[in-house]
């Protein structure tokens, strides 16, 4: 049986996400630890980005690219992205749960950040560049995006060296149900 829109947001919203696994069968996970961005002082880039972000290189865009966003995410040697998850994307996109933050260098896709919204969460699923600094600008600009529009949780899902570099920080499952329960109280529009 299919899963249906509904079933899958109040799947995320206990905190479990979806991944397809190496045969590209889809299954709910969770984990004991979750990595979480700060949308406080905590959060954090390389200054070198901030000479990047001084030049204006890129500009940013929500949802003007969706279905490209995730071909990039998925395109990799080894994605937990199957043909089966992106459609289930593409059903969230449509019923307003997933969308893509995007950087642009002209008219040409440099980045993106794939994420599920629901009210004050925001569940980043994947990134993805094709132009450098392209994913690193679209980090910065989605947690002031985050911030302006009141936010209080970026789950990261899994924490890893290019996410630390930004201030991610993990929780134990325990903190991050509670800060979860929170944002889903928070009444936030990404859009």
């Amino acid at each position: 049986m299919p899963l249906r829109v509904p079933q899958i947001i109040e799947g995320y919203s206990q905190g479990y996400f979806l991944m397809a696994d190496k045969e590209g069968g889809l299954g709910w996970y969770t984990s004991q630890e979750r990595a979480l961005i700060p949308l406080d002082q905590r959060f954090r880039y390389p200054k070198s980005l901030q000479r990047i972000l001084n030049q204006q290189q890129f500009t940013v865009a929500i949802d003007r690219a969706f279905e490209q966003v995730c071909q990039g995410c998925a395109n990799r040697k080894t994605t937990w992205i199957s043909t089966e998850l992106m459609e289930i994307y593409q059903h969230l996109h449509h019923a307003g749960w997933a969308h893509s933050f995007e950087t642009w260098q002209g008219d040409h896709l440099a980045g993106g950040i794939l994420g599920i919204t629901i009210r004050g969460a925001f569940i980043g699923e994947s990134m993805f560049f094709n132009i450098p600094n392209g994913s690193k600008v679209a980090m910065v600009k989605l947690v002031e995006h985050l911030r302006s529009r009141r936010f209080c949780l970026f789950d990261a899902q899994l924490q890893n060296p290019h996410l630390q570099r930004f201030g991610a920080y993990v929780v134990s499952d325990r903190t991050y149900q509670k800060q979860l329960y929170q944002a889903l109280q928070q009444p936030a529009r990404f859009v």
